[in-house]
């Protein structure tokens, strides 16, 4: 690959809140909670100082609840010192995004609204334009919902080509059953997605290493959420700002 066609590949640190803390879960289970990371602002602070392009943000208590904690977020924020945040967790409508906006997200992922009714996605995509970014959480092939508790009855093909249709500028697809593991990303469910909506793809579950990052960028991906990895050094925090192809 040339410099001149080289992709520019991202890698966005990932920080989860649940009571209070910084964590990281395994396979989305609440009750298996596989790293502590402390408190969540002295977290994202110390983030944002390594240059990331991007820090996202989930609050996971909104997730399962449905209950936007916009203050939360603003909070956090500001202690990103301008780096541009990705949040999300308890969005249901687009008034809850456009309240995340305000609190001073750059973008906002939506999972469970965004297949709440055949026209949500088009609703969401209108009002948000490039702000918005869509998750497709895959477990077993069919699109979860609800904190992962419940499943759509789609697959993550329908769901992809439902983002397309609606305009949709961005996905994320996580593989539920390999987050927070460290076992590898699914790379045959990111091809699916990418290949049946055409979009920019951002991959998160399971990136435990460089050699992970590298297959990822080589599947033309956007980009990669990391966690886990980032946290136990496994990833060195300087791919952040400058990874190495």
């Amino acid at each position: 690959m040339t410099a001149e066609s080289k992709q520019v590949f991202q890698v966005i640190p990932a920080i989860d809140l649940l009571d209070g803390e910084a964590v990281r879960l395994e396979q989305g289970d609440f009750e298996r909670v596989a790293l502590r990371a402390g408190d969540p602002g002295e977290l994202v602070a110390r983030l944002s100082a390594a240059g990331p392009p991007l820090l996202h943000l989930v609050d996971l208590e909104g997730s399962r609840s449905g209950r936007l904690r916009p203050d939360l977020i603003r909070d956090l924020i500001a202690r990103a010192d301008g780096t541009p945040v990705q949040a999300s967790g308890g969005i249901r409508s687009v008034v809850d995004a456009e309240t995340l906006l305000e609190a001073g997200a750059s973008r906002v992922v939506i999972g469970t609204a965004a297949f709440a009714n055949e026209g949500a996605l088009k609703e969401f995509s209108e009002a948000l334009g490039n702000r918005l970014v869509v998750a497709i959480d895959s477990r077993s092939g069919v699109v979860a919902n609800a904190g992962w508790k419940t499943s759509t009855g789609l697959t993550v093909e329908e769901a992809a080509e439902r983002c397309a249709d609606a305009g949709v500028s961005r996905l994320l697809c996580t593989a539920i059953d390999r987050d927070g593991t460290l076992a590898g990303p699914d790379l045959d469910l990111l091809v699916r997605v990418r290949e049946r909506s055409g979009l920019p793809v951002l991959a998160a579950g399971g990136v435990g290493s460089l050699a992970d990052l590298r297959s990822l960028h080589e599947l033309g991906l956007e980009g990669a959420i990391v966690g886990r990895a980032l946290l136990e050094g496994r990833i060195p925090l300087t791919t952040v700002t400058a990874f190495d192809i």
